[in-house]
């Protein structure tokens, strides 16, 4: 007997074979064939679950993209906000680095920050795209900000930073060096600024 359809669950590979996809090619570049072949995914199942290829990219950036930022940037900021050593902020951004430097597949470091491809890519030529990852830009740099004033009332942040200067550095040194990675197709320029990050970060104590 033939298994049972499910919608979600065929939605749900879709858009990953497409952030797949993209993340390597770009979206302009990436091949909906290409995408499908990853699937088993008729054309005229995807088209069930959305209109176009513009639609499907517009998905992936509210879906993995925006998935990718959640688990890879702020959810270590969110368990940060317990308090007690687990509450140091700056200690949270510098575990985050070291983690996603050391625990994450290099590969996907070389083939460049899924958001900030698709930033440099597509903000500049389509409003859909640009507002959607402005969004989670907005997103990144408000929860470091919330997290960066928490350590000041705790005593564990300079009080005289300014948290929403400081989070759009942090998060323009990630995403730069992310890009020089990609340029290099070598680890050592990310390696390099984040080193340079966590001494900023030490220069944020009181």
């Amino acid at each position: 007997m033939s298994r049972a359809y499910q919608p979600d669950q065929t939605r749900q590979r879709i858009l990953e074979a497409a952030f797949g996809v993209i993340h390597r090619q770009g979206f302009q570049a990436a091949g909906l064939n290409d995408i499908l072949a990853l699937t088993g995914v008729t054309k005229g199942a995807m088209y069930h679950h959305f209109s176009g290829k513009l639609a499907l990219g517009y998905a992936v950036v509210d879906g993995p993209v925006k998935a990718y930022v959640e688990d890879w940037w702020l959810a270590p900021l969110d368990g940060g906000a317990a308090g007690g050593a687990a509450g140091d902020p700056l200690d949270a951004i510098a575990r985050t680095i070291q983690d996603n430097m050391t625990e994450r597949v290099p590969e996907f470091h070389l083939l460049g920050c899924p958001l900030n491809n698709l930033a440099q890519e597509m903000s500049p030529i389509d409003q859909g795209f640009r507002q959607r990852i402005e969004e989670l830009y907005r997103t990144w740099r408000r929860s470091l900000s919330r997290a960066l004033t928490r350590g000041q009332h705790r005593d564990m942040v300079a009080p005289v930073a300014s948290t929403d200067e400081a989070a759009t550095l942090i998060v323009a040194a990630i995403q730069g060096a992310f890009a020089q990675a990609k340029s290099a197709q070598s680890m050592t320029p990310f390696h390099d600024a984040m080193a340079g990050l966590n001494r900023y970060l030490v220069g944020l104590r009181p």
